[in-house]
């Protein structure tokens, strides 16, 4: 049959496709309760520590991290899925051939009833599915929706990765320097003690002196297992985010500086920014975008749909002996189908589907406000953090002018050993507490640099 070109250019002109769907922006304060001014964004925030250990971490666990490159795996899975769909919208063609033969056996005077033959067919086949309602592109706009999730997902897994691994390096570093001013500190310790027993049996100091030494050397003792431990842990981890065995060696952990780094000034951006710049809020608003349309796909699945389906060919054929001329072969149709009645299975359908866009919409707007809470929440644990190291500085500097001053008494001979040795275990406590609240500093700032997806600059 003939197909009239004027019903494929109505067909065609018909065809119509869904509005690219958009979801409502969820409300933001003004700023962040405390907040500082900001002017740039940073997503290589590490830089800003200037830390070579953690440099080195860094580019190793970017190459060699599994959570990152199963994300990676997630991401081409949802592109392809995403250029498959694409395809719903146009034509497919497919060439075909096919060869058959068949012989009765029968006699030559009633082969006419049941004739032998041998046939040789190629054909081109265009099927073409006219998408009127917008249930392909529909679904297409989902494939996408659901790649853009998927490489949220990528850059989710990174900031992760790169919060997390900083987070155990601080530790690992940490609980190193501690145990180097923990033994420093035993060491002070010990010789108050090995002088409080010289003065104990002259009969200069009392038993309960002696005894009280006794126990800060005890105390002092049981902690170091739990920084070993925590040493051990954090390696352990490391190990484990370079997608390395426990274990393995660790190169990148050699000639490393003998501080730890301080925290950059860090900025908060406004709240606004967080939905163009966190990972898992990029992710949600996808997804949200993806079931709104799925949504549309099932509600426009209840409407009619057009099918056209065009077969170009030639065929040889032979018959009882006789060969018959190539001819070639046309097939056009044009078909329609309406759903009348299922038991309201589209309709259920369509209801699931909006219900879980409407699901998806509010799990987007829970985490726009579980993010504006762990912003808060970890600019108020950085501001205390900030407060409390400074506290350490003043004490660490008042133990220092200490030890000078009884140093200085020391020399003119107005002041015995004692006192020195117990000046000096006061300025390697103080560096001990100084260090625990710098590496707090630096983990709170690691936490505000997750919730913030990474951390704006401050003003000058």
């Amino acid at each position: 049959m003939r197909l009239p070109a004027a019903l494929l250019v109505t067909a065609l002109l018909t065809a119509c496709a869904t509005a690219p769907l958009g979801l409502e922006q969820p409300p933001a304060p003004a700023r962040f309760l405390r907040a500082d001014t900001a002017t740039a964004f940073d997503a290589r925030w590490w830089h800003q520590l200037q830390d070579p250990g953690l440099e080195r971490l860094l580019a190793a666990a970017n190459a060699g991290n599994l959570e990152v490159q199963q994300a990676l795996a997630r991401l081409r899975a949802a592109r392809a899925g995403s250029a498959a769909t694409g395809t719903r919208t146009l034509p497919s063609l497919v060439l075909s051939t096919t060869a058959s033969g068949s012989e009765s056996g029968l006699p030559e005077a009633v082969k006419r009833g049941q004739p032998d033959t041998r046939a040789a067919r190629a054909a081109l086949d265009l099927q073409w599915e006219l998408d009127l309602f917008g249930a392909a592109r529909a679904a297409q706009q989902g494939a996408w929706a659901d790649a853009d999730a998927a490489e949220a997902g990528v850059q989710g897994a990174r900031l992760l990765l790169h919060t997390e691994l900083a987070g155990h390096y601080v530790q690992w570093q940490s609980a190193r320097l501690r145990q180097r001013i923990l033994d420093a500190l035993l060491v002070r310790q010990r010789e108050l003690l090995t002088l409080a027993e010289r003065r104990s049996a002259e009969g200069q100091a009392s038993r309960l002196d002696l005894e009280s030494l006794q126990s800060e050397l005890a105390s002092l003792q049981a902690q170091r297992p739990s920084l070993t431990l925590l040493q051990q842990h954090s390696e352990h981890r490391l190990a484990l985010l370079l997608g390395r065995e426990p274990g393995a060696p660790m190169p990148e952990l050699q000639d490393l500086p003998a501080a730890l780094p301080s925290a950059p000034p860090l900025g908060a951006g406004q709240p606004l920014a967080l939905l163009l710049r966190r990972p898992d809020l990029a992710a949600a608003e996808a997804q949200a975008r993806a079931a709104r349309a799925r949504a549309d796909e099932r509600e426009a699945e209840r409407w009619p749909r057009l099918a056209l389906n065009l077969i170009w060919g030639r065929q040889d054929l032979r018959l009882n002996g006789a060969d018959l001329a190539p001819s070639p072969y046309r097939f056009a149709a044009l078909a329609f189908a309406q759903p009348l009645f299922n038991f309201g299975r589209l309709e259920q359908a369509a209801a699931a589907a909006n219900a879980q866009a409407d699901a998806a919409s509010l799990a987007q707007r829970q985490a726009w406000l579980t993010a504006l809470a762990e912003v808060e929440s970890a600019l108020a644990a950085l501001q205390a953090s900030r407060v409390r190291e400074q506290l350490g500085h003043d004490q660490l500097g008042a133990a220092e002018r200490l030890s000078a001053h009884t140093e200085r008494l020391a020399l003119e001979g107005l002041t015995g050993r004692s006192p020195l040795l117990a000046a000096d275990k006061n300025r390697h406590a103080a560096q001990l507490t100084l260090l625990q609240a710098r590496s707090q500093t630096l983990l709170d700032a690691f936490q505000l640099m997750k919730a913030l997806g990474g951390t704006w600059s401050p003003s000058t």
